[in-house]
């Protein structure tokens, strides 16, 4: 198969360590290597180089070359401006189509947590056999383990069939970021995966679906299909690009489609999506602490402090971000750490670009 991987988005919610020209997923902020260099890594086994496919910003193209050397640059696809995720792996799948139109491609976000990749790697499998049959568009849900309101929620239909140890389900209805209270209604009956945002398909498959959904993202994706390969394509790519409509997948297709097929799976999965969610990831030393860095702590507990260089000294202290770096500090509590965003866009609407 053919995998596509979206690495064009900024992870506001890691500001102040993430910026424009170093986003989220190419910070080592799980583990050692990039978040982005873990994901390719992941799913190697599944493809050769030259079937992986990268979707990326002009701003982000050459960090991503020297992170990935071994994928072909011509597999760098470049967005002239974010367009979200259906126009992203529509983007991928108009790549790949010149190659074979019957391929199975499976797209997946390149800054999430996986900790059991042999697991990924078993569903990924079923899902392209099963998308492979061409008339489905398959995705990957994930065993929901607490009431977790900030993820998306697929509700599960009748079963489908069992490939090897994985059921598949008809895939009911989607659920954005519901209540707290629908969440635990949600968990109780069982029948509910959390959205990973992995969908796999044939690639014919998915521009049909597109052109059936989203036909003014099709017209877009056609021109800039037959640009391919010729001089013209930077032009093209950047005049139709900017008017292409900025939808995600799973509201321009997913939710619009009736053959969309789920299995589900536990893969040890998180999508790291704040500060807080890290502290929920990361082992935590004496009084409940994440320390990336130098801290000296009196009666601070459950807080996550980022200083690598500088020492942070905190007193009496419970459940705070502190992020310290070069040029900037945030401090939030930590279940206020979606809300970095707002410091981003706070920034952007006083013109302090300098600090994004």
């Amino acid at each position: 198969m053919h995998i596509a991987i979206m690495a064009g988005g900024t992870g506001t919610r890691f500001w102040p360590r993430s910026r424009r020209k170093l986003p989220k997923h190419l910070l080592n902020i799980v583990g050692r290597a990039s978040m982005l260099e873990q994901t390719v890594r992941r799913i190697a086994p599944l493809a050769p180089p030259e079937n992986i496919v990268i979707v990326t910003t002009r701003g982000q193209k050459d960090a991503i070359r020297r992170e990935l050397p071994w994928i072909p640059p011509t597999n760098i696809l470049v967005e002239p401006v974010g367009r979200n995720t259906a126009a992203s792996i529509g983007l991928a799948a108009t790549f790949v189509a010149r190659r074979d139109r019957e391929e199975v491609m499976a797209s997946l976000p390149a800054d999430h947590v996986v900790s059991r990749a042999s697991a990924l790697r078993a569903v990924l499998r079923a899902a392209a056999r099963q998308a492979a049959k061409g008339q489905e568009l398959v995705t990957i849900g994930i065993r929901p383990t607490r009431p977790e309101s900030g993820y998306g929620y697929i509700k599960l239909g009748r079963s489908l069939e069992k490939a090897g140890s994985q059921t598949l389900y008809w895939a009911d209805r989607f659920v954005e970021k519901p209540s707290e209270a629908l969440v635990k209604r949600f968990l109780s009956s069982g029948k509910y995966v959390w959205n990973s945002g992995m969908f796999i398909c044939r690639v014919d498959t998915m521009l049909r679906m597109i052109h059936e959904h989203l036909p003014r993202l099709a017209r877009g994706l056609e021109r800039i299909g037959r640009a391919m390969g010729s001089p013209e394509l930077r032009r093209i790519l950047s005049e139709e690009y900017a008017a292409l409509p900025s939808i995600s997948i799973d509201y321009g297709v997913a939710e619009r489609e009736k053959q969309v097929v789920v299995i589900p799976a536990d893969l040890g999965w998180c999508d790291v999506g704040s500060w807080q969610a890290l502290l929920e990831l990361s082992s935590r030393a004496g009084n409940g602490n994440v320390i990336l860095g130098k801290h000296v702590g009196i009666d601070s507990a459950g807080c996550l402090i980022h200083s690598p260089r500088r020492l942070v000294a905190t007193i009496g202290i419970q459940g705070l971000v502190i992020v310290d770096t070069d040029d900037a500090l945030l401090v939030c509590r930590a279940d206020r750490s979606q809300d970095v965003r707002r410091v981003v866009e706070e920034l952007e609407k006083r013109g302090l670009t300098k600090y994004l």
